[in-house]
């Protein structure tokens, strides 16, 4: 019967590092130097780029809506402006 082998779980600060070094002397020679598989850097860095994409697409997402919501107030003061001079009006041409 074979023994399965224990998974080694790395810190991100660690898979940090990593990737740093696959940016400078490429993936092959980093896995090679910290003894990786080159698969678990280039997984590292998929990850890695999905949630700096998705934490910008995110940022833009709350600037829009923060947008929508100034200009849906802004609109808001503007019909009741109209809403108390149609009034005003009203009364007067009575």
């Amino acid at each position: 019967m074979t023994s399965k082998k224990k998974r080694i779980i790395h810190s991100p600060e660690f898979k940090a590092e990593a990737l740093k070094l696959a940016d400078k002397v490429g993936v092959a020679a980093a896995a090679r130097q910290l003894s990786l598989h080159e698969s678990q850097i280039y997984g590292w860095r998929k990850a890695a780029k999905k949630d700096t994409s998705t934490s910008q697409r995110e940022k833009d997402l709350a600037a829009e809506v923060a947008k929508l919501k100034r200009q849906l107030a802004e609109q808001a003061e503007e019909l009741d402006i109209v809403k108390k001079a149609a009034t005003y009006f009203a009364k007067n041409l009575k």
